[in-house]
């Protein structure tokens, strides 16, 4: 038995809406901080151990290494933070249109993208 449905291997022909990769880019970015977020728990932990331990974390955390695994996960959150609101008030019944989820989509996007900037100027500055 031989099935007829179209077999498309090339990824590179696939286009998705922007909604679509806004809401994989949150789940994305909600693995992802469950990652990061063992380098939050591991130096908060540390540092709370004592007064050297502390100074380790705080001489650690000035490191080019250490400033980018921190703008990485404040650039996560923020973008799961704004997918997150973005997906509530989609559940809330609004946005629901195409045209205005493209539109929040974009929004959410852009406005990471801002933000992420403001974050990285903020650590290294």
């Amino acid at each position: 038995m031989k099935k007829q449905r179209p077999v498309n291997l090339d990824l590179s022909t696939i286009s998705l809406p922007a909604a679509a990769k806004a809401s994989i880019l949150h789940r994305v970015t909600g693995v992802a901080m469950f990652f990061a977020l063992v380098f939050v728990i591991w130096a908060w932990a540390y540092s709370l151990q004592s007064q050297a331990s502390f100074d380790y974390v705080q001489t650690l955390m000035t490191s080019h290494l250490a400033k980018f695994i921190a703008w990485g996960t404040i650039t996560l959150l923020i973008y799961h933070l704004l997918g997150g609101i973005r997906h509530l008030v989609m559940d809330m019944g609004h946005w629901e249109e195409l045209k205005s989820g493209t539109l929040s989509a974009n929004i959410v996007m852009g406005l990471w993208l801002v933000l992420a900037v403001l974050a990285g100027v903020w650590l290294w500055f």
